[in-house]
């Protein structure tokens, strides 16, 4: 099964866009190859609203929401996950308009770091940010007009989070599933494990919309998301593939399973790969060192 992705999206910098009943979108300009054209901040209601994911700090970008905005209150400042092009701008978004932020909790690796490990990722992540209200799975939180119900999809990061508009048919997904590209999945900060039960999670699920936090719509959910399965599996294949035939470290599988991505993702890539090895290992289909790493070399189990 071929997986296709849609990179046919315009961002319309500087506006806030209808996507859904009662939703706006505004993306940030802060592009590039992880973000894609920038970050999607989504406004939820009419008269009284929710804001998801206010996205990085930026002065333009705040300055478009707040033009969305438009002098409406708003009740709820959600945020789906800790990288700091998604929940850096909640803090002065939550001083303009006296809202709560909401999300699973601050940011933390997937797994304790090992002895003597360190975590580059942290570059990457808004540290500073503790939400106001800690969601569970499956919490609802009502406003005026719409309802919202947390969906717990930890593998991109373990704390990452969907927000489902109840009794609609659509979900903000974030950075879990888009239409333009895979989700990364790099240790410590996420897990393939916990990535591929939250497909499963969503899969059995029947949203019929998806809006995520890169990129435009994804209006064929089931598929998209059987696909991203299948696309996994695959890559867990090749990668068993590679070190029987006798790759033994994850720049040389990151050489010949990634030929032909742009240079600038391998070392996303690598994390990638070292994702489905840690998985793979825990599994007993792959024998390292010690625990799996970066750098570690890797070989066949007996």
């Amino acid at each position: 099964m071929a997986l296709e992705f849609d990179t046919s999206f315009d961002p319309a910098y500087g506006r806030a866009i209808a996507v859904a009943p009662g939703v706006l979108r505004v993306t940030a300009r802060n592009p590039s190859p992880f973000t894609f054209h920038g970050t999607n901040s989504y406004l939820v209601g009419r008269d009284t609203l929710a804001v998801i994911d206010p996205g990085p700090e930026d002065d333009a970008h705040l300055e478009t929401l707040l033009a969305a905005i438009a002098g409406r209150p708003v009740s709820h400042i959600f945020v789906s996950h800790t990288h700091r092009d998604h929940s850096p701008l909640a803090a002065r978004l939550k001083e303009l308009t006296g809202a709560p932020t909401l999300a699973e909790g601050p940011h933390r690796p997937a797994r304790a770091l090992r002895i003597g490990e360190v975590n580059p990722l942290d570059a990457s992540a808004d540290l500073a940010f503790v939400p106001d209200v800690v969601l569970a799975d499956n919490a609802l939180t009502e406003g005026d007009g719409w309802a919202i119900r947390t969906v717990l999809t930890p593998g991109h990061t373990a704390n990452h989070a969907a927000f489902a508009l109840d009794g609609t048919g659509t979900l903000f997904s974030a950075d879990h599933v888009m239409a333009w590209s895979t989700s990364i999945v790099a240790p410590p900060d996420g897990a393939m494990a916990d990535y591929m039960s939250s497909i499963d999670k969503l899969l059995a699920r029947d949203d019929r919309l998806l809006l995520p936090g890169h990129g435009g719509a994804v209006a064929a959910p089931q598929s998209l998301m059987r696909g991203l399965k299948t696309h996994r599996k695959m890559r867990e294949r090749a990668i068993l593939e590679r070190i029987r035939a006798g790759d033994r470290t994850i720049t040389e599988m990151v050489a010949a399973i990634y030929f032909d991505t742009d240079p600038r993702l391998h070392g996303a890539a690598g994390l990638s790969v070292l994702a489905q090895l840690e998985d793979l290992v825990a599994r007993g289909l792959v024998v390292t060192d010690g625990d799996p790493a970066i750098d570690g070399v890797f070989a066949p189990a007996a």
